[in-house]
């Protein structure tokens, strides 16, 4: 009889750019209690998580926005151009509307406030490592919120979705999870997958978050789209 291998999950691999070093220590301390993270490396300015990112490669980036030598966001837009696999997850202090947009448009995947439970940041890694999810659903409202001020879409988008796609590209806005987004279409999580690897395709982006940006500026979806 043939032994079956234990399938193993992939451990995420995390890089943390804080100056502070207590933070990056206590971030580190909390992270290396997961089995499932990984913390590869640490980084005091902008520069350095640059450099770290080019170098090790982490599936996930803890990013301060207010960096030494090249703040976090500087920094996040260079990381997204020349590392597309690496995923940035900003945690900043800075709670305002203003600031998460920045960071998204620069191209993170996701924004958590400092002041959170860390049992929350913990569970955001995990959620990551299971379908992709970075953005919390009190977030997404601040990101809407910047949207529905500056989105000026009318609706005349080249772009053809399937009423299907929009409504999980409407749901996908919620901050919702595949599973959660399967459970609220009564579907299976994959055919959900199915589905976002076809809105990616159509809209041209490579992430949850650029997708419902882009969608809104296109006017495919609006900002005060129902949960």
């Amino acid at each position: 009889m043939a032994a079956t291998k234990a399938t193993k999950k992939k451990r995420v691999k995390v890089l943390i750019a804080d100056d502070q070093t207590l933070f990056r220590e206590g971030i580190k301390d909390l992270l290396e209690n997961e089995k499932i993270i990984e913390v590869v490396g640490e980084a005091a300015d902008g520069q350095e998580v640059v450099r770290m990112a080019r170098k090790l490669k982490p599936d996930v980036i803890l990013m301060d926005i207010k960096l030494p030598h090249l703040d976090g966001v500087a920094a996040t837009r260079l990381i997204r151009k020349e590392c597309p696999n690496t995923n940035v997850l900003i945690l900043s202090s800075y709670e305002d509307e203003a600031h998460v947009m920045e960071s998204i448009q620069a191209g993170a995947n996701g924004y958590l406030s400092k002041m959170l439970p860390a049992a929350e940041l913990v569970n955001a890694l995990k959620a990551f490592a299971n379908d992709g999810v970075m953005i919390p659903q009190q977030v997404m409202g601040k990101l809407l919120q910047g949207l529905r001020q500056m989105s000026s879409g009318d609706g005349n988008s080249p772009v053809a979705l399937t009423k299907t796609e929009i409504r999980v590209l409407v749901l996908l806005g919620t901050g919702k999870s595949n599973k959660e987004i399967a459970a609220k279409m009564e579907c299976s999580v994959k055919t959900i997958k199915n589905h976002l690897n076809a809105i990616f395709q159509k809209l041209e982006v490579s992430n949850r978050t650029e997708a419902v940006v882009k969608g809104i500026e296109m006017g495919l979806i609006s900002p005060e789209d129902p949960n």
